[in-house]
């Protein structure tokens, strides 16, 4: 049987950028394809046997060692591939580090998977703040000085959204009703018209710790925003269970707990008769004519070349594979390139996040804690949002503090992290540690194994024109094609950012009560590595000479092309990005309803 070419959309990629806008086609009677790169892992229930497409831990590799064997200054470095995410040799990202040398990496990959990064995260689903929408009107109307821009860089080069937190505002309320999450409202620094959330859990009894050093500070908290059901969730027709395990959201959850956009999203539309999924299908390039993507090129599962036809297409593939998919495009088609990449702004203005934190050991007398039973992270706050704190540290903008209660949870958990800073050394700093044997071993898991409890940060990093990405020159994927090259560094003031905050995470451990032996805080600045929050490089604004998109997400100068990843936002925003990423998403369905 001749599989169907025409839909009224083509989405490429499906996360959180995309599952938003097939869910609500989908429900409004349009046809719709998802084009998804890699495969669909089912939840036990879904499987004709019981059994779950997932395992313990997505990001650990069981298979052989291998080596790098790209022309790269890494060249020769061993890895260890994982099922959700591209076999480094394969489909690496190249990023050139602070001292001029080209790396491989992984990074930058949220997961190759249907659902994308929705299934592997940690689920933190905060609302960005007001002032995240304004940053440059905001800065250009203060008295008080920003520390360390002495060239007036951050004015200059941070956009206004041309949304408010107003427009937005009821599509975060879609967003935490159709999703799933669990939180309070009460002590968020934000206008909410609805209140969805599910109730959240008990809180872990290491998280006391946090209360009181908060509550010290005089810092307003409430329980963060998880992206995992507690309760019922009619929309989606989940059915919860006992959720109270580390599993959950930090590995790929097999019960379907976790708000995964298959999970909320896609998995009730699948069986619709004007809904397909394609897994396991690469898009190569799109087709341009006449102002209009005309076609979609992909490869099926089986290598076979084919195309497809949508009178609207949607590209969120995440904001690096986005913008490469579209400078791939435009090397094949001169069309293309003249509408979207002549304007000298795709890719540029790359983002991710200042991110960085605090963390201490309990002292070896002081209980230890079954952190395996706990979620994500039971409190944050909005303390270092408000203009009052902005103007006393000098900041252009702040940030969302949380403590992080399932990290280290297991020992596994405990492995991985261990001086490690990217996927593709995973066990790098446990390995390399060479007195984690014998004795040494059972020490270092006796002091450290639920013993820890840590406080981050997430804030805005400030745009740079030359943060970007590019096609690298020289080194070709597996289909030929030229791979990311990610070039990004950080502005003095990002230093600061970061400085700041995570002074904020050491003072509420220093002022939480707890005896610990060990205290350490610190920043990314020094970490070439990104927290796979992949924002920027096709910004959307209200001038076609100062933006990649409009307003609606629409490139300028096609038609009928959109990108709704992480890849549309000017400026990063002070909290992790999913939410505002689904939340737009839903606004975008709303103006495509009425294009089809």
């Amino acid at each position: 049987m001749s599989m169907k070419t025409q839909f009224d959309m083509v989405i490429i990629g499906s996360g959180a950028g995309g599952a938003p806008i097939a869910h609500e086609l989908v429900l409004a009677g349009k046809s719709v394809l998802v084009l998804e790169k890699g495969p669909l892992l089912r939840y036990q229930h879904e499987h004709p046997r019981g059994l779950s497409d997932f395992k313990r831990d997505e990001f650990f590799a069981t298979g052989a060692e291998k080596r790098l064997q790209l022309e790269v200054s890494n060249k020769g470095r061993s890895y260890y591939s994982s099922h959700i995410e591209p076999d480094l040799n394969d489909e690496p990202h190249i990023y050139r580090t602070a001292d001029g040398r080209d790396e491989a990496t992984i990074e930058g990959y949220t997961a190759q998977v249907v659902g994308g990064g929705t299934h592997l995260y940690g689920g933190v689903s905060l609302r960005y703040s007001p002032l995240d929408f304004r940053l440059r009107s905001y800065n250009e109307g203060r008295a008080s000085r920003l520390r360390d821009d002495p060239n007036g860089e951050v004015v200059r080069e941070a956009r206004d959204w041309p949304i408010t937190y107003e427009q937005l505002e009821p599509y975060y309320c879609k967003g935490e009703r159709l999703v799933g999450i669990n939180g309070t409202r009460e002590g968020q620094a934000k206008m909410f018209s609805a209140d969805h959330y599910q109730k959240p859990l008990a809180a872990n009894p290491i998280s006391r710790y946090v209360e009181r050093g908060m509550d010290a500070l005089g810092m307003c908290r409430y329980r963060t925003p998880l992206a995992v059901i507690t309760e019922d969730h009619a929309p989606s027709g989940r059915k919860a269970h006992d959720s109270r395990t580390a599993f959950v959201n930090r590995y790929g959850d097999p019960l379907g707990l976790k708000s995964s956009t298959w999970a909320c999203l896609l998995g009730p539309i699948s069986r619709r008769e004007n809904f397909e999924l394609r897994a396991n299908c690469i898009v190569t390039h799109l087709e341009c004519q006449n102002g209009r993507v005309h076609r979609v090129h992909y490869r099926d599962p089986g290598g076979e070349p084919r195309t497809v036809e949508g009178k609207l297409v949607v590209v969120a593939c995440s904001a690096i594979e986005s913008v490469r998919l579209l400078m791939l495009s435009a090397e094949q088609d001169e069309e293309f390139r003249r509408r979207i990449h002549d304007s000298g702004l795709l890719g540029r203005y790359f983002l991710t996040h200042c991110f960085g934190g605090a963390e201490l050991r309990l002292a070896e007398d002081e209980e230890r804690y079954d952190k395996s039973i706990s979620l994500d992270s039971d409190w944050a706050t909005d303390f270092c949002t408000n203009s009052d704190f902005l103007d006393e540290h000098g900041l252009w903008a702040g940030g969302a503090l949380y403590n992080n209660t399932s990290d280290q949870a297991l020992p596994l958990s405990l492995a991985r992290t261990h001086r490690s800073s990217d996927l593709d050394t995973t066990w790098d700093g446990f390995l390399n540690d060479v007195g984690l044997t014998g004795e040494g071993l059972v020490d270092f898991i006796r002091r450290d194994f639920g013993k820890r409890l840590s406080m981050s940060y997430m804030a805005n990093q400030v745009p740079m024109r030359d943060n970007r990405i590019e096609l690298h020159p020289s080194v070709r994927d597996k289909w030929g094609r030229k791979v990311a090259y990610i070039l990004k560094g950080w502005h003095s003031h990002d230093r600061v950012v970061m400085q700041v905050l995570a002074n904020q995470c050491r003072a509420v451990l220093e002022r939480s009560g707890a005896r610990y032996d060990q205290l350490d805080w610190g920043s990314a600045d020094g970490v070439n590595r990104i927290a796979n929050h992949i924002l920027g490089g096709a910004r959307f604004g209200t001038d076609p000479k100062d933006s990649v998109l409009d307003p609606d997400c629409r490139a300028w100068q096609l038609d009928n092309l959109y990108l709704t990843d992480g890849s549309f936002m000017p400026t990063a925003g002070g909290a992790n990005p999913t939410l505002t990423i689904q939340a737009n998403a839903f606004r975008v369905a709303d103006h495509l309803k009425e294009r089809v």
